[in-house]
């Protein structure tokens, strides 16, 4: 399943896998700069903690899927998983997608990123599980919704239940697109080498 990179690609095929790292760095570095413009930014050590750990796991995650693949279909529903992931947790912690980012009912995106990381390991990363698997987790984003919005959780906010449902359109878009993209990745080996 690996891909081997000849000399002529080898500079950009590094630079595309600095690239995640590089965009983290950055995105670390924005609130800390916009803390110095403006008081409505008001993070402490615990939210750059938490959100440096979240980047590092994401940006390793694609970097071992780089590693073991040449496939660009199979990294770009990875890329799409991973951040589908890195977005629900954060809008989660920060903001809350049911209500608050107090309100209990958030909890309920857990079993979202179960399913996917239980279905990820079940399958064994191979593109024809991961293909059902990140299906599966769009289903389970949607229930998630749907259950939200049944129960009525979240319901005092100006803008429910219109919130919930775009966001969870939204995220099994992702979802449903990753799902496409591995199993694109699972008819065809078309690698990085190939596209050069």
């Amino acid at each position: 399943m690996a891909g081997h990179t000849g000399n002529h690609g080898g500079r950009r095929g590094h630079l595309w896998r600095r690239a995640p790292w590089i965009a983290a760095a950055f995105l670390l570095l924005l609130p800390l700069v916009a803390m110095l413009f403006t008081d409505e930014m008001d993070w402490d050590e615990t939210d750059f903690i938490v959100f440096g750990a979240m980047l590092f796991g994401a940006c390793g995650a694609w970097e071992l899927a780089a590693r073991m693949t040449a496939n660009i279909a199979y990294r770009a529903a990875v890329a799409v998983a991973l951040a589908a992931a890195f977005i629900l947790v954060w809008m989660n912690l920060a903001v809350g997608i049911v209500g608050s980012e107090d309100n209990p009912a958030n909890l309920i995106y857990a079993g979202v990123l179960a399913v996917a990381l239980l279905g990820s390991l079940m399958a064994r990363f191979r593109p024809g599980g991961m293909a059902l698997t990140l299906a599966a987790t769009a289903l389970a984003q949607t229930l998630a919704g749907a259950i939200a919005v049944l129960a009525g959780w979240g319901s005092t906010g100006a803008n429910w239940p219109r919130v919930i449902v775009v966001l969870t359109a939204f995220f099994a878009a992702l979802w449903l697109l990753s799902a496409w993209l591995f199993r694109r990745a699972g008819r065809g080996e078309v690698t990085a080498d190939a596209v050069r």
